[in-house]
């Protein structure tokens, strides 16, 4: 694995008025990690993919990619999220679009591919999820599950270098948690570089390389899956994996 990091936080913060949603985080990503952010609610763990995506502007710190500071002046968000592409907890899919639309006009927009070309691509991908028999679809003729993987198919349509997943199943029944997350655990075995907030702990203990526990905006301890599963040194982290993990 590359000791050359994708990406690297930097003292990040994030206050939203005079609340302080992210403190001093430092973290970094490298090839083939993926890496699990796990913790209680409200605890800034999506506010801080957020922030990685440039949804959010970061109140003070540094979002590196390849070591440049994406949070500078002169940047093309569009450009930069094509390289670090999002799957979000409620899809945003394009209700107007047909499946084979969805994962096509990102492509045909911000990478400027043919239409032809973007096409094949994208067919490539809803293969790869399992989505190909509905391209025709509307996203309201799919299920939870189904949209999500067509989301996965098209972030994975951007041919990005990191996936950001922020809680992928947290919107769908119980039935539909298993087909996603098999798309997901294909994607690591692959070596797809994934940043995953997530409250399936048995994803993170046993899919993660890298788990990354937040609670109260701060990062309270980060590590192996196997130790900080088995071994977390502190108290915070204890009683949380107490009360989520029966896994």
């Amino acid at each position: 694995m590359s000791s050359e990091a994708i990406l690297e936080v930097r003292h990040l913060s994030k206050a939203f008025g005079h609340n302080e949603v992210l403190k001093d985080i430092d973290f970094a990503v490298h090839p083939g990690d993926v890496t699990s952010i796990i913790g209680p609610s409200g605890s800034g763990k999506s506010t801080l993919l957020r922030c990685i995506n440039l949804l959010e502007t970061p109140t003070g710190g540094e979002i590196l990619f390849h070591g440049e500071n994406i949070t500078g002046r002169g940047i093309s968000a569009s450009g930069y999220r094509a390289k670090v592409g999002m799957v979000f907890q409620s899809f945003n899919l394009f209700n107007n679009m047909t499946v084979l639309e969805n994962c096509r006009v990102g492509q045909v927009k911000v990478l400027k591919k043919d239409k032809a070309a973007a096409e094949e691509n994208a067919m490539k991908y809803l293969n790869r999820v399992g989505m190909a028999p509905y391209i025709h679809a509307k996203p309201r003729q799919l299920s939870g599950g189904q949209k999500q993987r067509v989301a996965i198919a098209r972030a994975l349509a951007m041919e990005p270098e990191v996936l950001l997943f922020d809680e992928p199943t947290s919107a769908l029944d119980p039935e539909m948690v298993g087909e996603v997350l098999d798309v997901m655990k294909n994607l690591a075995a692959e070596g797809m570089t994934m940043l995953v907030v997530t409250h399936e702990m048995a994803f993170a203990r046993d899919v993660s390389n890298h788990v990354v526990f937040m609670s109260e905006g701060v990062i309270c301890e980060e590590g192996e899956p196997g130790q900080l599963f088995s071994n977390p040194r502190q108290q915070r982290t204890r009683e949380f994996l107490n009360r989520f993990t029966n896994v």
